[in-house]
């Protein structure tokens, strides 16, 4: 059976950019400062060194009770059995992924304006990813979303939303009113020097939204 998700403080990893000696450890302090959902993000590395990141960072996940999606990796989400994958544009389409992982797990796709929603939403996904909506570091190619659009894309999806691309504590507040369920934010937590700290913060601003 399909998990019950909270999207609302949604951590996606990125090695880079972590002021913790290990993956692990990063994630674990996110946890204990209310993250409710990881996204395992690897770009440059083997299979097996993904492989084996997905393992150590499960077992962190399942300890917690968090679910652990995978970016991108199909067959490294089959492998360590995670809740699920997240998918962008130019990956396999939801419709396939879907088929290939079954009715039971998690599937988001990274989507940028109203038409790639609504596919989405048809094709099974069951968030979105919608962004960028700032500048971001992370992802130095990502087009710009505007608030506008993302208000015309909570009118034409029911599926939770979850916002990504440069949000931190500071600009939290934009997001008023706009119907979203989450916010998916890589530097602004795992780059801070106190993540368990920074992670509380983001889930308080959130929460009084």
């Amino acid at each position: 059976m399909k998990p019950k998700i909270d999207y609302s403080i949604y951590l996606v990893t990125d090695r880079d950019l972590m002021s913790t000696e290990t993956l692990e450890e990063a994630v674990e302090q996110s946890i204990k400062g209310g993250c409710t959902l990881v996204q395992l993000r690897e770009k440059d590395c083997s299979s097996l060194d993904f492989y084996k990141t997905a393992v150590k960072v499960k077992e962190i996940t399942d300890r917690y009770n968090v679910p652990l999606l995978i970016n991108d990796r199909l067959d490294i989400a089959l492998a360590v059995d995670a809740a699920g994958v997240h998918v962008g544009q130019s990956d396999i389409p939801a419709k396939v992924v879907r088929k290939i992982l079954g009715k039971d797990k998690i599937i988001g796709v990274s989507t940028g304006n109203v038409e790639d929603a609504i596919k989405a939403q048809e094709d099974g996904a069951d968030y979105i990813g919608v962004g960028a909506m700032y500048t971001t570091g992370t992802k130095k190619d990502a087009d710009h979303t505007s608030m506008e659009e993302l208000k015309k894309i909570r009118e034409n999806v029911t599926i939770p939303i979850v916002v990504i691309g440069g949000i931190n504590k500071e600009n939290i507040i934009d997001f008023k009113n706009t119907g979203i369920d989450g916010l998916a934010i890589v530097s602004a937590i795992i780059a801070q020097k106190d993540i368990l700290k920074s992670t509380s913060e983001i889930k308080k601003v959130f929460n009084n939204l």
